[in-house]
């Protein structure tokens, strides 16, 4: 049984978006000839990070996880400092450095948005010797929100300064890769188009993969301090997940179109009560309404609720399960890949998906004939907003378009945690993959 120390600074108990791949990879990765070992923070140093235990649950017991120390925020915070890598980086470096020294791993797998992770790569390898594979879940080095003029997390000038590190450390850490694995094609033509020396071709398209086992877990689960009441006479319609300024493209096609509805059907668009269930990464109370201005502007404010904190993650398995219908709504930037994609279609509940023209998720639903779909060529697509008030307010919310289990099967946690080990197998093997 080869080793893999996968580094994943969040991690259950902490529900965060970054850490679901190495969570549904867990319980797959030993019947394909791995035995992993995981580096992550101490949970009480993730600030705004929702703790979920249930999530231990979801991969097997006995897997061993190396907690790293660091500085709470709650010493940083009065300086505008919540960045968990500026805060807990060292240490996880110093822990990570003493676990490859104290036994030997075949490989490593950097796993994370947290980025600078990834800088510890090369000198990994070479005092240990260990080859490292780095997974792309977002693009490192990105100019979308310097292009676009849309304001950047976290604000301009800590983006900035975050940039300002990836550049310098993006082109070793990635010329030093044995492997690279991304959730999306787009961010492999984007490495090659910043590095002329990097083949887009060795990177491995892996989006995080659908875990029908998490819904089997929802039996007689209810969220502790409901948000929705689907009894209430009303027809609710949900999202889950991130919004944000460069959302703004899909969210307006969505009110524009319920406000269109309103006019031509009022008695049946009365009863439609959209909700968007954390919508932002901020710790309470810093949170920030991101999706309300944007229903005022179109005039259905009424019938928009918005949660901007997050929730643990069986509470938003639980709103799909149970919402009359969904609204699934991506990026304005094409490259944008949604992993979360994949508990949209395994709720089965009716869909709506309105995603960019040409993106990872406009494919995957068009591939496997996912829900009902609006893509859009810019903002406020006059088309979208026709096909989504006359078709999907006008009667596709009401039902539900099964998938086929067939052409859903690739996309399984298990085969996709099937070709994430050919590529370790790769790197530990002494050759590139792909």
């Amino acid at each position: 049984m080869k080793r893999v120390l996968i580094v994943s600074p969040h991690f259950p108990p902490v529900n965060a978006p970054d850490m679901q791949r190495v969570r549904l990879a867990l319980p797959h990765l030993r019947a394909q000839g791995w035995e992993p070992t995981v580096l992550a923070v101490e949970p009480g140093l993730v600030e705004g990070g929702v703790r979920e235990p249930r999530l231990e649950a979801t991969y097997p017991a006995d897997i061993r996880v190396v907690r790293s120390g660091g500085v709470s925020a709650a010493w940083t915070r009065w300086a505008g400092v919540g960045n968990l890598w500026w805060r807990c980086g060292r240490a996880l470096a110093a822990a990570g450095a003493a676990e490859l020294a104290a036994r030997r791993h075949d490989a490593v797998l950097f796993s994370t948005t947290q980025f600078s992770a990834f800088g510890l790569g090369p000198g990994w390898r070479e005092k240990f010797g260990v080859p490292y594979v780095l997974d792309y879940q977002d693009p490192w080095v990105n100019d979308y929100y310097a292009r676009t003029g849309t304001r950047p997390p976290g604000g301009p000038w800590k983006y900035a300064l975050s940039q300002r590190g990836a550049k310098r450390l993006e082109p070793g850490a990635l010329r030093g890769a044995a492997g690279v694995v991304a959730v999306s094609a787009a961010y492999a033509e984007m490495l090659g188009r910043l590095y002329p020396w990097f083949d887009p071709a060795r990177v491995e398209v892996l989006p995080f993969g659908a875990a029908a086992a998490d819904f089997a877990a929802l039996e007689g689960y209810r969220p502790a301090q409901p948000l929705i009441d689907f009894d209430d006479g009303n027809v609710h319609h949900v999202y889950t997940g991130r919004c944000g300024p460069d959302m703004a493209g899909a969210l307006t096609i969505v009110f524009r179109a319920l406000a269109r509805f309103r006019r031509e059907q009022p008695a049946a668009a009365a009863r439609l009560r959209l909700h968007f269930i954390g919508t932002g990464y901020a710790p309470p109370p810093l949170g920030e309404d991101s999706v309300l201005p944007m229903a005022r502007a179109e005039g259905v404010a009424d019938q928009v609720r918005e949660h901007r904190y997050r929730v643990p993650y069986f509470d938003t398995l639980h709103y799909l399960r149970h919402a009359h219908a969904l609204m699934a709504v991506g990026s304005d930037d094409a490259t944008y890949a949604a992993s979360k994609i994949f508990p949209y279609v395994l709720a089965g509940r009716p869909l709506l998906l309105v995603y960019r023209r040409g993106s990872a998720v406009a494919r995957f639903a068009a591939e496997v004939g996912a829900g009902f779909r609006a893509d859009f060529d810019a903002p406020g697509d006059a088309a979208a907003v026709v096909r989504v008030a006359q078709g999907w307010y006008g009667g596709a919310c009401n039902c539900a378009v099964p998938v086929a289990a067939a052409a859903f099967a690739p996309y399984t946690a298990e085969v996709l945690t099937a070709r994430l080990a050919r590529v370790l197998d790769a790197a530990a093997g002494g050759r590139r993959a792909n």
